[in-house]
């Protein structure tokens, strides 16, 4: 029995969507229904911003497909009537729903994205997630077989550091928590997840808890007790089982993880925020997961700030955010124990989330970190921008100013494709039949 329909087994599940290559190279493996070619629909998961619009957290749709006459349009939205400080949103493994989380109010919003895909509908609101796991802050939001893996930032008692993961089925009803490590050099901090089922293995990073990054970033940074509070690990998990197997030493807030997505490479990349490095996680001569740093992003004086990345389809390449700056970095990766970096653009007075295409020729790029980290006055910039990428430059193809169209603030994105209806119709069909086995 392959090891990816034993985790399915382990997790209770017995319809598993066939992996394939992804339309974004950050989405879960387990997902099916993935674009191969053109995107048409960008969904946006916006911060609502007080006297601006309705003032309500959103998600908002852009008609990205430059065949069609609304190219580069935002073509709707859908309110969920509050603020909660929308951030991370993930879609099920069929690619039906859509599921979106606010790290103030720990709400989660469940969209149907597979009925009119133009037109995403509000279907479900879960309002109990800090009662039902005691965490507060849903961040990642990660397909699993018939589930969905959640990881916080934070907790209910204190707000602080120390979480944990949750995991729902897809119908939203709460299954099981898992707390990060707390002992054997474990700081119990959360924020990306990435899973490798072939290896079977799973990987957190950590951030901060609420008291922090709800603290305005001026303020914090001049708190040295709210700057300790930071993590400073990542941990290897065992997949099949949920159990934590290793505690990395990563100091400096690891955030997003990426595993390289070519045949046969066992490694996975990530960036430090505070210390500006990118470190890679590898399996050492002796078999043993070992994390080390390899490379630097900017000035780490200058606090930059590495926020997103996006690991080219191939392995090779890197897209690095930097928040501070503003700045798009490319790293050549082909050798990932020496990162270079041999491009960089200026693509805003802030910059923050970054998705490319599987074909890695189109690069979108969204303005705002937090509501309360974001810059202010002219800097405060909000906008999602398209670049077009030849390999030697970035292009900008067009910009949608969410200030002046009275949004909020751009945050997490996904595709969306015309075809996902009748794609998810088929992957549905399917699940009727046989058991479908998850992995490369």
């Amino acid at each position: 029995m392959r090891l990816s329909l034993l985790v399915a087994v382990a997790l209770g599940v017995t319809a598993v969507p066939l992996a394939s290559r992804a339309d974004e190279t950050c989405n879960s493996p387990y997902m099916s229904g993935l674009i191969k070619g053109q995107e048409d629909f960008l969904y946006v998961w916006t911060l609502g911003v007080k006297g601006v619009g309705d003032g309500f957290d959103k998600l908002v749709t852009m008609d990205v497909n430059p065949a069609s006459k609304k190219f580069g349009q935002v073509i709707g939205h859908v309110s969920v009537g509050k603020r909660g400080e929308a951030h991370h949103m993930g879609f099920t493994d069929d690619r039906r729903f859509l599921w979106a989380g606010g790290l103030d109010d720990s709400k989660i919003y469940v969209f149907d994205v597979h009925t009119n895909p133009a037109k995403p509908k509000l279907v479900k609101t879960i309002d109990d997630f800090a009662k039902r796991t005691g965490l507060v802050g849903p961040h990642t939001f990660y397909a699993l077989p018939g589930r969905m893996l959640i990881g916080a930032l934070s907790n209910d008692k204190d707000r602080g550091g120390v979480t944990g993961m949750a995991v729902y089925n897809t119908k939203g009803d709460f299954i099981a928590k898992h707390a990060m490590p707390t002992t054997n050099g474990g700081d119990g901090y959360g924020y990306d997840i990435a899973i490798s089922p072939s290896k079977n293995a799973m990987l957190t990073s950590s951030f901060t808890g609420a008291v922090n990054y709800m603290t305005d970033l001026g303020k914090l940074i001049k708190d040295p007790a709210a700057m300790k509070q930071f993590g400073n690990t990542m941990v290897m998990w065992n997949l099949k089982s949920m159990q934590p197997e290793k505690v990395l030493n990563v100091p400096g807030a690891p955030l997003e993880i990426r595993w390289s997505l070519n045949e046969g490479d066992e490694w996975a990349i990530t960036a430090t925020a505070l210390t500006s490095k990118i470190w890679l996680v590898k399996k050492d001569a002796g078999g043993a997961w070992q994390a080390k740093e390899v490379a630097t992003i900017g000035d780490p004086a200058k606090v930059p700030l590495p926020v997103d990345l996006s690991i080219t389809a191939d392995g090779k390449g890197l897209w690095v955010n930097t928040f501070m700056d503003g700045t798009t970095h490319y790293f050549d990766i082909s050798n990932p124990e020496a990162p270079k970096e041999t491009y960089s653009k200026r693509t805003g007075a802030q910059v923050n989330m970054v998705s490319q295409s599987w074909d890695g020729k189109r690069l979108y790029i969204s303005s705002s970190l937090l509501a309360n980290w974001d810059k202010k006055g002219a800097d405060d910039e909000q906008f999602v921008k398209l670049f077009a990428w030849d390999g030697k430059e970035l292009k900008e193809t067009f910009k949608a100013d969410f200030a002046k169209l009275k949004l909020g603030r751009a945050h997490h994105m996904k595709f969306g494709a015309a075809s996902a209806k009748a794609g998810a119709k088929a992957s549905a069909d399917a699940g009727q039949g046989a058991p479908r086995v998850a992995g490369r």
